[in-house]
């Protein structure tokens, strides 16, 4: 196989990218072979690649070897499993499912380890992130103490939310902001510092917006080793904030519009109190310049990576059964903000599954039978990526 046939099913915004991208010849060895969506006219934008009324058909064409899924996200699961079974390789969008019992049933899918199974975590390329993580392994910030990551340039308006009948329902998305916006931003948390082994969240649903699902979001996590964490975010607030600050024994990182400022200890803060006899005393700091080139290849680079998994055999940056891992800490957010309750990890699947299902059906009593829809108007979509 000199090329791979790939396949997209759910030509919205993303789906719609990727398609435009692969066409362009912007991911080498990857060839747009076919195309399907539940709204016809949406497949018309691409002539060049056969379209497939049911993604079903398009599975059973024989004309693909990979599938890209792209819809809303309840059928992220249902299509990967499908996909899965057909012994085709996969690449699903954030998230991975709407809940962790969701997410056991799709990695338990990938029974056969030469299909590539890999999840669009793109944040995962970008360079200033790589960086923060390799001096997090490296052992270079000395043990975390306390992460404090403000994340509020999710700005989104009345219109977003009406620009879609599944979007921001318990039914058809599964939450809000911890579902849509933050997957990537949990998925890097866990990547850099691993899971937490509590949470406790606050989630205000419907803040700032008309909808049923949470739009702000204070959580606190409490980690193995005693370090404690604050994620905070909102899609409420503008212009907003991206702020990552990392406070560790041999100093403190912060990350902030495209910058990455270490201040580091002479001596590690807690050897420092141990040792120093001044009552106010404080360890001497330098400041150490960090650089990092660019924000990477983005989603680019991990549709290349997918094709070189698939060809070549390479390691993937973003393997699909990791994607469980943010679906859990999205999850616990919520469990915690519906029970009033610290949630302790590893996350009752079943539980969380049955209270969002009633959630879904207690909306269902209350909304109308149809949402109404709106149509937005074109903005830039890359504008919505949040760095």
């Amino acid at each position: 196989m000199k090329n791979v046939r790939i396949g997209i099913v759910g030509l919205g915004n993303m789906g719609a990218a990727h398609a435009t991208n692969i066409l362009a010849g912007k991911i080498p060895r990857l060839e747009l072979t076919a195309v399907s969506d539940f709204d016809a006219a949406r497949c018309t934008r691409f002539p060049q690649a056969k379209a497939f009324a049911t993604v079903e058909d398009m599975i059973k064409s024989g004309l693909i070897d990979a599938l890209i899924i792209a819809t809303p996200h309840y059928q992220h699961t249902t299509l990967g499993i499908l996909a899965l079974q057909a012994g085709l390789h996969v690449m699903v969008e954030k998230p991975v499912s709407v809940h962790k019992a969701d997410a056991l049933r799709l990695n338990a899918a990938h029974k056969n380890k030469k299909q590539v199974f890999a999840a669009m975590f793109n944040q995962r390329t970008d360079l200033y992130y790589q960086k923060i993580r390799h001096l997090i392994r490296s052992g270079e910030l000395g043990e975390i103490r306390r992460v404090n990551w403000i994340i509020t340039n999710w700005f989104r308006t009345e219109a977003y939310y009406g620009s879609g009948g599944w979007r921001a329902t318990w039914a058809g998305e599964g939450g809000g902001v911890l579902l849509n916006q933050c997957p990537h931003n949990l998925d890097l948390f866990q990547w850099m510092f691993g899971l937490p082994k509590r949470i406790r969240a606050h989630c205000s649903f419907g803040k700032y917006h008309s909808i049923e699902v949470e739009d702000d979001v204070t959580a606190y996590f409490e980690f193995p080793n005693g370090a404690t964490g604050v994620f905070i975010t909102s899609t409420g607030e503008a212009p907003g904030t991206n702020r990552l600050e990392i406070t560790a024994e041999r100093g403190k990182l912060v990350y902030e519009d495209d910058k990455i400022t270490y201040t580091r200890n002479e001596t590690p803060m807690s050897e420092f109190s141990r040792t120093s006899s001044g009552a106010f005393s404080r360890p001497d700091t330098w400041d150490v310049a960090i650089s990092a080139a660019n924000h990477g290849g983005q989603h680019n680079e991990i549709l290349k990576n997918f094709a070189d998994a698939i060809l070549d055999g390479a390691t993937l940056l973003s393997p699909g059964a990791e994607g469980i891992h943010s679906i859990e800490l999205a999850n616990a957010m919520l469990l915690s903000a519906w029970t009033d309750e610290t949630i302790t990890l590893p996350l009752d699947a079943a539980r969380y599954e049955k209270l969002l299902q009633q959630k879904i059906a207690d909306s269902a009593k209350k909304r109308p039978k149809k949402k109404k829809v709106v149509k937005a108007s074109g903005d830039d979509f890359a504008k919505s990526f949040g760095r």
